[in-house]
């Protein structure tokens, strides 16, 4: 029978490799210690709520009837994927998401070309642009609806009074356009983001490259479409991706505006009239993880747009 000896040095290596290894672990330990604290309170505000909801979304809990509270299984799912109103506020996040992305993608790309051009004060009408991104959306949504649509006292109704004298008609704008107002509101709240990261990405263009095909006697529409437009791709997905995560979980604008009435209750509204109108706690809870899921879908799309961003730039 063998015996396997090792000799000192051989020990001694040994030693020093596991000595090194422990240090390496101990300073890894030292440097994320301080993080420790925000990563527990990070924890404790928004993965315990959330693990709170999930599980009371598989229950029967209705405060008008307390004695029927027990498991419930999927069936607050499914009527949350059945209810009417459920599907009216589906449809309407759906119109309020493409109809505030798109137009505000439009007009932020066309902004930001024309700021992208030089010409005395460009910096302060930059910085007069992202005001309104700036404001609280609450507060925007009241400066809306009392000092634009108001038919009384509106700065609409005003400006058709000094331009077609005092029989011009008066619309009363969020009865008679209720979406559209809405859609408005966040427009003018959100095009200011769209343009700053579409002016990002218009300065990041190769310049020389434009203006070689320039030389080369390319129309300035042909510069833009084939050359400008795609290189803001990548830029186009991450506005729109990051406009969408918002905009789903829009509740300021649409609660404040119209309070949820003539159509234009969403998801997040939907939820809100579940829990503290309907007191159904359970298919409250349930609608929503449907919209936490939503957004998570969306902010991944977004996260992958913005590191392949990341990733071009480097090269």
């Amino acid at each position: 029978m063998s015996t396997a000896t090792q000799t000192p040095q051989t020990r001694s290596s040994v030693d020093d490799t596991g000595r090194s290894t422990t240090l390496a672990k101990a300073g890894d330990w030292a440097r994320r210690a301080p993080l420790l604290p925000a990563l527990i309170f990070v924890i404790v505000l928004t993965q315990l709520p959330f693990i709170g909801t999930l599980v009371i979304s598989f229950m029967n809990w209705n405060a008008y009837y307390p004695d029927e509270r027990g498991f419930a299984g999927f069936d607050n799912y499914r009527r949350v994927f059945t209810d009417e109103n459920a599907r009216q506020a589906v449809v309407v996040t759906v119109l309020l998401t493409v109809g505030v992305v798109g137009i505000s993608l439009v007009l932020g790309l066309a902004i930001a070309l024309l700021l992208d051009r030089k010409f005395r004060g460009r910096g302060i009408v930059r910085t007069l642009m992202i005001v309104p991104f700036l404001i609280v959306p609450v507060a925007a949504a009241l400066l809306w609806k009392h000092a634009l649509y108001n038919p009384e006292y509106g700065l609409f109704n005003g400006l058709l009074k000094w331009v077609f004298g005092p029989d011009a008609p008066q619309p009363d704008w969020i009865t008679n356009n209720p979406l559209w107002a809405i859609i408005a509101a966040l427009v003018w709240q959100w095009t200011p983001f769209m343009m700053l990261i579409l002016l990002a990405g218009l300065q990041s263009r190769p310049l020389d490259v434009v203006e070689a095909a320039r030389i080369d006697g390319a129309t300035g529409w042909q510069i833009f479409v084939n050359m400008t437009l795609p290189h803001l791709r990548q830029y186009i997905e991450l506005s729109a991706l990051l406009g969408a995560i918002y905009v789903v979980a829009n509740f300021d604008a649409v609660f404040t505006i119209t309070s949820g009435g003539l159509g234009t209750a969403n998801l997040p509204y939907f939820i809100y009239q579940t829990f503290y109108t309907a007191q159904d706690y359970g298919r409250a809870s349930a609608a929503g993880v449907v919209v936490v899921i939503a957004t998570i879908i969306i902010a991944t799309l977004a996260l992958r747009t913005v590191f392949s961003l990341f990733k071009e730039e480097s090269r």
